[in-house]
């Protein structure tokens, strides 16, 4: 399919019961990312039914040219693209198997002293990482265990000026995770002292998990280093159709002083996605032109 001659047929204004103004949608349309007021990327994972070759040029239609959870493995082909990494990947093991676990310690140093020199090197400056699931482990213990591991890590992530972020998740979509709690992760944060350590703030999962999502931004942003989006319920597009209000939660993250990146990650329902994620970027945009 190609996207202009489907964008010519499905406006985005009017596409699946939109409320924005024509005008609102050309504006945002229009705009080069400079004129934004936000960073925005998306996840490589979204857009799997293409390659990444297809994707960064629609990207660059839409004036975003940041892409999340690449690995060092496809560096060339953004670097071709004039393209950034907002968040790197390819050093962890698995969602469910991360730094709480003491016997996994040596295998994680080694992935992270190989990656982060590679993601400096490609200019790009932060790297996700996963606390593991719990098994049965204390949360203080499995807190205990991640610094004593990020330790070994950090002083290396300093030299090359790359950030360690950690996500957040919730237990309906991932059961057992222990960073679960945006406490907990801002306890590790305190504990580990650099700001080399920060958290992927993931809004779907926290408002699942724990919500006041608002409150939470304006309180402990200093800990946030990236900032992920879907809808909920259903992880789906960021409208009218979800609870959350992301014009409002995108006004509080830019009052904040942000500077890094909002990535969308939601699982698009409309047959070209792309229009669903010009519609966040709009969504996200409303209230700071």
């Amino acid at each position: 399919m190609k996207r202009r001659s489907f964008l010519a047929k499905a406006p985005l204004a009017v596409a699946a019961g939109a409320t924005f103004s024509n005008s609102l949608a050309q504006e945002v349309r229009l705009k080069q990312p400079k004129e934004y007021k936000l960073k925005h990327s998306v996840a490589r994972w979204c857009l799997s039914q293409y390659s990444l070759e297809e994707i960064l040029p629609l990207l660059k239609e839409l004036g975003i040219y940041s892409i999340d959870l690449i690995g060092p493995n496809e560096f060339e082909v953004l670097k071709k693209h004039d393209f950034h990494c907002s968040m790197c990947e390819g050093a962890e093991i698995s969602l469910t198997e991360g730094w709480n676990r003491l016997d996994l310690h040596k295998e994680l140093i080694k992935r992270y002293k190989e990656v982060i020199p590679k993601v400096a090197d490609a200019g790009f400056t932060n790297l996700i990482c996963f606390s593991g699931n719990r098994n049965g482990m204390d949360d203080y213990v499995g807190l205990e265990n991640c610094a004593q591991g990020l330790e070994q890590i950090l002083p290396l992530a300093e030299k090359y000026g790359v950030v360690i972020q950690m996500e957040l998740f919730n237990q309906i979509n991932h059961p057992d995770y222990m960073a679960d709690s945006s406490l907990w992760g801002i306890s590790l944060c305190r504990r580990l002292g650099t700001e080399n350590f920060k958290l992927l703030y993931d809004i779907y999962h926290m408002q699942i998990q724990e919500g006041n999502i608002i409150d939470s931004i304006k309180k402990y942003h200093s800990y946030f280093g990236h900032y992920h989006t879907a809808g909920v319920p259903g992880r789906n597009e960021i409208e009218e159709s979800q609870e959350l209000n992301y014009a409002a939660i995108m006004k509080a993250i830019h009052q904040t002083g942000f500077n890094g990146h909002v990535a969308q990650e939601f699982i698009p329902l409309r047959e070209d996605p792309f229009v669903s994620l010009e519609k966040a970027v709009t969504i996200c945009e409303q209230l700071l032109l």
